[in-house]
């Protein structure tokens, strides 16, 4: 049930595991791409390959005693999709994305990371498309709201409820989710906000990878819709 403990997944170390793991391959591969410049057409697909490998093998158990139907679908996906306005709002309205505060050697700047022959490949925008709709949501809340904002207060996190949390732990989760999407930083705080504020609300994972996977689809769609490649960072 919603806001449920989940002592019974596993015990330790291996219950860390199962909410960062994940999430931390995933930015490890990333990063990995970035540093030296390897080809997104190899190294995005294993990317995704391995961590869907280690959600399925180190997460189930956590995964497996998680409810998995959302408890207010309607209302998440509704989320969902304020949180893509909230995202693309400021661009559109404003255009201050090149500002230094959103533009420096320390956040990077928003600019497309797909060279020109993977933006026209209708193979890797799809798979694209998905991981960021189907993946990361997972990989993101498990990581951010199932684990750290409930971390952040206990390191015996599990004897606490999804949905758990205090000041520090509800704006430290915020901010460094801020953090995590660099010149998007604002429109990612207020993401963070907003899915932090839903987990507290429902206590369901499930409702939070929802609203996530909305925002991501649409954004994905407005990408491949309207050429707008530089929110595929």
């Amino acid at each position: 049930m919603p806001g449920s403990t989940d002592q019974s997944a596993a015990s330790g170390g291996r219950a860390t595991a199962a909410y960062i793991a994940p999430f931390l391959v995933y930015v490890g591969f990333m990063s990995l791409e970035h540093a030296f410049h390897l080809p997104l057409r190899i190294f995005y697909p294993i990317r995704c390959a391995v961590s869907l490998a280690v959600l399925v093998a180190v997460s189930r158990p956590v995964l497996s005693v998680l409810p998995f139907r959302p408890s207010r679908p309607l209302a998440s996906m509704a989320l969902g999709a304020a949180v893509f306005l909230v995202w693309i709002a400021p661009d559109r309205l404003f255009a201050y994305r090149h500002f230094w505060l959103f533009d420096n050697p320390l956040l990077g700047s928003a600019a497309p990371s797909l060279p020109p022959d993977l933006r026209a490949s209708a193979l890797f925008c799809a798979l694209r498309a998905l991981g960021s709709t189907l993946l990361v949501p997972v990989l993101e809340e498990l990581f951010w709201r199932a684990w750290l904002m409930r971390w952040l207060i206990d390191s015996r996190f599990r004897k606490l409820p999804l949905g758990a949390f205090t000041p520090f732990s509800f704006w430290c989760t915020a901010a460094l989710f801020a953090v995590e999407h660099g010149p998007y930083w604002e429109v990612g705080l207020a993401a963070g906000v907003l899915y932090n504020w839903w987990m507290i609300r429902t206590r369901s994972l499930s409702d939070c990878v929802l609203a996530h996977s909305v925002t991501n689809g649409l954004l994905s769609a407005f990408v491949l819709g309207w050429n707008q490649w530089q929110y595929w960072l």
